[in-house]
């Protein structure tokens, strides 16, 4: 993986949080990430250059699977409403993605979509997606998100296998709930505040070791030199390094492994 140029394409989409960015020819390209904590809407022009990115809090999912849909049509539809605002246009075509391992879920998050307005073009595995950005030829992909850790094992830039546990960024908010006596809302403000990462970091490794066990269980250490993390609890500082002393094999990720999995969603929509 070119690792600068990733930083680099990253740093633009996290740039377009804040700033619109001018876009490339007359079509757009929609990516809608359903998470368990996080609902993240990203668009990209026809080169797949970000232009815009808008994301919402969301409890709307457990384990990839959609629990309240009233809930997530409400936030898709606002995060629509909010982009279509900035660009001065309306978003027809979106790609979505499951979480490896919840194929069955794909009809629910489809309506989510449908339901705010857009036609889907496209469904693929988390995993997957954020491979359009890392571009990995041989290798593993490991997507933490809120609910679960999903594996996709790809060879010869084609994915030959993938695996999905229940372990998450959740878990690591629920056991700061417990150590610090506070309540969830309160631990995942903690757990997103990259000064406390530290702090916190002898709190949650347990539960970073289990996520590291579910990707040993799966990974054979003699065919795979490298691990590539994405995903919204990658975003905890050092997490990269707990994982490679578990398991044993390399690892890595992106400056910014929460919106890969979303950016690579767009890029795989179908305009």
């Amino acid at each position: 993986m070119d690792l600068e140029r990733v930083n680099a394409y990253m740093a633009l989409v996290e740039k377009s949080e804040t700033q619109t960015l001018k876009p490339v020819g007359s079509k757009l390209k929609v990516g809608v990430d359903l998470g368990t904590a996080y609902i993240v809407i990203v668009v990209l022009d026809e080169e797949n250059n970000p232009v815009a990115c808008e994301k919402q809090a969301a409890s709307v999912l457990r384990d990839g699977v959609v629990v309240d849909y009233l809930g997530a049509l409400a936030i898709v539809r606002s995060l629509k409403e909010k982009l279509e605002e900035r660009l001065g246009r309306e978003l027809l075509q979106c790609a979505i993605a499951m979480p490896a391992g919840t194929e069955s879920s794909v009809k629910t998050h489809q309506y989510v979509a449908e339901g705010a307005g857009f036609e889907v073009t496209n469904v693929l595995d988390e995993p997957t997606a954020a491979n359009a950005i890392y571009q990995i030829v041989d290798g593993v992909v490991v997507d933490i998100g809120g609910g679960t850790t999903g594996l996709a094992f790809f060879k010869d830039g084609r994915v030959i296998r993938t695996e999905d546990e229940a372990t998450g960024g959740t878990h690591v908010s629920l056991v700061l709930s417990g150590n610090y006596h506070i309540n969830f809302q309160e631990a995942e403000q903690i757990k997103q505040d990259y000064k406390r990462h530290r702090e916190i970091m002898p709190v949650v490794k347990a539960v970073i070791e289990k996520m590291a066990s579910i990707i040993r269980k799966y990974v054979d250490q003699e065919a795979v030199d490298t691990i590539y993390l994405c995903g919204g609890t990658c975003c905890l500082t050092g997490i990269e390094n707990i994982i490679q002393n578990y398991v044993g094999i390399p690892t890595v990720k992106a400056e910014n492994p929460f919106l890969v999995t979303p950016a690579g969603i767009a890029i795989n929509c179908k305009i």
